[in-house]
């Protein structure tokens, strides 16, 4: 579910990659999103309003908030083993330094704009001590990650407040995921084609039992030229326009400019109920970057792409609090020599999760008339057709 400028409304249907046609390696969960990972609910506010020319706090507004419950709201004061990672730092991802130092995930995860931050820090904090005061009456480090959406929204104007990030706690569900032009992707754009929230999961063996590996991501990211997929280009030679990166529009000391190719930001969250240690959480964060590539990405300097992965195995084990009395606390872990099905998961499923916020993603009007297109649809099916050998 997700709630627009406030309303709840069900995600809206719509086709993802594999529909076009699009090959993909391994094997999706039921729904193939982070959902997959029992336990994990996500939530999206969507908050479009206005058209035409900037003013500053008024419009137009394309932003959102969306938030990830590690355990669901069932069990909001149970940690989960975390680890971050950082391809290039020109972003932000709060309590990060925690969850590094502790290898502890304590709290939900949003993703919003890059000027929104502190708006859903607050807001997650009062919406915890309402619902898990136990929690909150000890300290809390929220975990908010941002991309930057002011090519198509009014940045400065203080549209996300507190209530936005409370509602996208509030509405956060398992099952399947509203994609594209929702919550804090809505006004995302990746590759030079419109962007938005995507996500993809896996079910891999590992020493026997299966284990669920699930990705979402906020995609900000990526050059028009990059953008290929099994050796299909499918960036180059679109015939879609791409005004960000062609059109001045950027105000530099009383210039126009235009952006630099490939800037923007990713945030990407993975989430998996295999045992893993911090430092294996940290691993499989790491691997998101493999997964990006696949999708032609080269990392650029104006990006910010920054990725954590949680387990919610063995919450147990992980539970401390002031004044602890057990002399030892004991968790179970994958062995470090199994660990692989799980790392081709992550990269599997990011690259899946990439494509889908393409493929879900809509043509979209925002400030000043800036406009950023949605990959074709057909352009995919035609690359897909042509790269199929001949009969």
């Amino acid at each position: 579910m997700h709630a627009k400028n406030g309303r709840m409304q069900p995600a809206p249907p719509s086709p993802r990659a594999r529909d076009l046609g699009l090959p993909f390696d391994g094997r999706p969960g039921p729904v193939n999103a982070i959902t997959d990972v029992s336990g994990v609910e996500v939530g999206h506010v969507t908050l479009i309003s206005g058209d035409g020319p900037l003013r500053r706090g008024e419009g137009p507004v394309r932003t959102g908030v969306t938030a990830v419950l590690p355990r669901g709201k069932a069990a909001l004061d149970a940690p989960c083993a975390a680890g971050t990672a950082v391809l290039n730092g020109n972003g932000e991802l709060t309590g990060r330094a925690w969850i590094d130092e502790s290898g502890l995930l304590e709290t939900p995860i949003i993703t919003t704009s890059s000027h929104a931050v502190g708006a859903c820090h607050s807001g997650m904090d009062s919406w915890l001590a309402d619902h898990a005061p136990r929690l909150a009456n000890r300290w809390m480090l929220p975990v908010v990650g941002e991309t930057w959406d002011g090519y198509l929204h009014d940045i400065n104007g203080g549209h996300v407040r507190p209530e936005h990030a409370r509602r996208a706690l509030d509405v956060a569900v398992g099952g399947r995921v509203g994609e594209g032009n929702v919550g804090g992707g809505t006004g995302m754009n990746c590759y030079g084609f419109k962007g938005g929230i995507g996500t993809a999961s896996r079910v891999v063996d590992v020493l026997g039992a299966p284990r669920t590996v699930g990705v979402l991501l906020q995609a900000n990211f990526g050059a028009r030229h990059e953008l290929r997929l099994r050796g299909m280009d499918l960036g180059r030679g679109s015939a879609a326009p791409c005004p960000m990166a062609a059109e001045p529009w950027l105000d530099a000391d009383d210039a126009r400019v235009a952006a630099a190719p490939g800037a923007g930001s990713v945030i990407a969250v993975v989430a998996t109920d295999a045992p893993l240690l911090p430092s294996q959480c940290a691993a499989l964060a790491r691997r998101v970057p493999l997964g990006l590539a696949r999708t032609g990405t080269t990392g650029g300097h104006f990006s910010g792409d920054i990725f954590l992965a949680f387990s919610t195995a063995d919450a147990d084990g992980l539970r401390s609090s002031m004044g602890e009395t057990r002399p030892v606390t004991t968790i179970a872990a994958t062995p470090w020599g199994a660990i692989d099905p799980l790392y081709a998961a992550v990269v599997e499923a990011t690259e899946e999760a990439v494509m889908n916020a393409l493929v879900a993603a809509r043509d979209m009007v925002g400030r000043d008339g800036h406009a950023s297109f949605a990959l074709p649809h057909d352009e995919i099916r035609a690359a897909v057709a042509a790269a199929r050998p001949a009969d």
